[in-house]
Order: C-alpha cells, then structure tokens, then sequence
C-alpha cells in the first residue's frame, strides 16, 4: 500500500515522541504540508510553530539541542537548505548541535508549485557541512528508519522527505544502517546506484536492461554522507560500468558524491542521470520526470552508453 513520505514522516515522528520524550518538534508554518501537524495534534506541549522565519528556528531548534532535547525542524527543503543555510551551518553543524531536519517538498517532486519552490541543490547544500548526516529514504518504511536512526546519531542529520505517496519497495527486516547502502538486485555487466524516489525507476531500469540480455545491479544509496565507498568500489569492480540516479542536480549530490569516490580508481566507467543544471518549472510530477530524463528508459540509455 503506497504512502506519501511526507505523511510516512509525520507517522514516525509520533512513534518517536512516543518512545523519547526528549523529541520535540519545530515548523516555519507549514506543518499540514510537511506533515509534522501529526506530532502537534499528539504532543502539543512538545510542538513548535515558529511561523515563516525559518533562520530563526534553526537557531531556536540549536537552543533545545544545547539543553539536552532532540529537535526535528521541518518545513519545505528549498526553505530549511537554501533560507536557513546560514544558521544550519554556523549554529548547528559548526557546534555539532544535535538537531534533525526532516525537511520535505524536495526535489521536482514538489510538481505544479514551480521552480521556486524546487530544491534540485539541497543535497548539495547539506552534504558540503562537517558534521552533517545525510538520509535519502525511498519509501514510507525507510523514512521510519530514517527517523530513528536519526536520533540516534549526536549530531545533525538532514532527512530528504519526498511529497509524492510512493510504493513500499523495501521491508521492515529490510537493514538501515547509516553509512551503508543496499544492494537491492545484484548484477555483473552494470550497476545503477540510485536515491528516494528513483530507486524504484532504476529497478523498472534493471528489468528492461535484462530483458535485453544486460546485466543490471542496483544499490539503494539511502545515505549520501557518510557515503558507502566500499560498496561503490567493490560495484567498480564487479560490473563494467556505473550509473548514478537522483532527482537533484547532477552537481553536488548523489552524481557527484560517487564520483568523488571513484576518482582515481583505473578503468572507472560512470554516467549520471539527474537534472541537468537547470531549475525546475511548474508541471505534473510526472511530467517534470520525463522532461528532465528522470526515467527508466533514459537510465537504460545511459547504461548502455557507459557500456558501450
């Protein structure tokens, strides 16, 4: 049964609260669209509404942290990456300060609201900061996971939250382990290495890529930093090519985090299917996936590009 991961999000921060009483929660006014109205209507003593100053709830959510809570500040990625960046970076990542982002809206996803509101360099933004855990989760069971895991690591944690209702793809004995990726399908002629809501595009990728005789692995790369290097180098070795797909620009994300680490590393063949540098405009989600190349068939080409 399919489930936003905005509403997936909003479900888990209540288990959370349930079981920590340390949890607290802050929004930038937009609690009903990222779901964290859920934990106000349970907990509202333990809930925040900083209205639209998304800076100054960041360094409200630096505050808890520094007095022993376990903050989750949401609102829409473009708000809490881009507008915040400065009081992410300098009151929180720069102390280490244990606070959780649970920011949705991400990537093209955010459909008809435009390209103002598309965060497509988010995961860029967030990885560059030392101290600074990133979580990708692919459906509504890994954004659970995401969430506990998060509070679980000192220090802050940014968790990519998705607003389409996506298909359970994994399953609850399936590991979330920071750091380490899955490995969803093996294969040995390529391996196509993907993050949130195009894991499942690059599973439809390897069935079509079979069908002609190639052989396609798949790796669910839910956590972009701390990067699994030896899952990459071990896939280097094994297959004869690498393709990586994110919806975020082909700069700075998941493209750019496994190239760093295959850079180097003799006979690397590697493709990156993403958003081309370029900003997002207003359109069906699944329009704006087919217009950015965001689709299965562009994987296979490219796979077959970087075989070739």
């Amino acid at each position: 049964m399919g489930k936003s991961l905005r509403v997936a999000y909003g479900e888990a921060l209540v288990k959370l609260g349930q079981k920590n009483k340390k949890v607290v929660a802050l929004d930038a006014d937009l609690a009903h669209a990222t779901m964290s109205a859920t934990f106000a209507e349970n907990f509202p003593d333990r809930f925040f509404n900083m209205g639209i100053a998304e800076g100054n709830m960041m360094c409200v959510a630096a505050g808890f942290a520094h007095t022993g809570f376990i903050p989750f500040a949401s609102t829409f990625a473009l708000f809490g990456a881009g507008r915040a960046y400065e009081e992410i970076r300098n009151s929180i990542a720069y102390t280490n300060a244990n606070v959780k982002f649970g920011l949705s809206h991400s990537g093209l996803s955010v459909g008809e609201d435009g390209g103002s509101h598309q965060s497509i360099e988010d995961i860029a933004l967030m990885r560059v900061m030392p101290n600074m855990t990133v979580f990708v989760p692919c459906d509504p069971l890994e954004v659970e996971k995401a969430v506990f895991a998060a509070a679980e690591i000192e220090g802050p944690v940014y968790i990519r939250v998705a607003r389409p209702v996506c298909d359970v793809i994994t399953t609850s004995e399936t590991p979330f382990i920071p750091g380490k990726a899955n490995v969803l399908k093996d294969g040995s002629d390529v391996c196509i290495i993907a993050m949130g809501l195009m894991v499942p595009i690059a599973l439809q990728a390897s069935k079509m890529l079979e069908a002609e005789g190639i052989s396609a692995a798949v790796v669910n790369m839910h956590t972009i930093k701390p990067i699994d290097t030896k899952t990459i180098l071990e896939m280097n070795e094994k297959c004869k090519g690498i393709v990586t797909a994110e919806e975020h620009s082909v700069i700075g994300g998941l493209g750019s985090a496994v190239s760093e680490v295959l850079a180097g590393h003799k006979g690397a063949k590697f493709a990156r299917v993403g958003i081309q540098d370029k900003f997002g405009k207003s359109g069906k989600p699944e329009e704006l996936f087919k217009a950015y190349g965001l689709t299965a068939e562009n994987i296979v080409a490219s796979c077959k590009e970087t075989l070739a």
